[in-house]
């Protein structure tokens, strides 16, 4: 899993968590409207989950490819 991580470009990780991870921008981005239902407890339907966990993933992605990139630095 580690080495996935390796041969991902961090060019391409911080355009999709720009682009993906926040799209729509209006009101406001979606992962944010997303975080905030699951806050409030309101993120129930099945689908709303699967809307979180795409937009999330390239933010996750991108924090373990710098988290991956600073271990292997020091």
């Amino acid at each position: 899993m580690l080495s996935f991580l390796d041969k991902l470009p961090l060019a391409l990780l911080v355009l999709a968590s720009l682009t993906l991870g926040l799209a729509p921008f209006a009101p406001e981005p979606h992962l944010w409207e997303k975080l905030k239902l699951l806050a409030a407890g309101g993120l129930v339907r099945p689908i709303d989950i699967f809307d979180l966990v795409l937009h999330a993933a390239p933010w996750v992605l991108l924090l373990g490819k710098l988290a991956r990139m600073r271990a292997t630095r020091g």
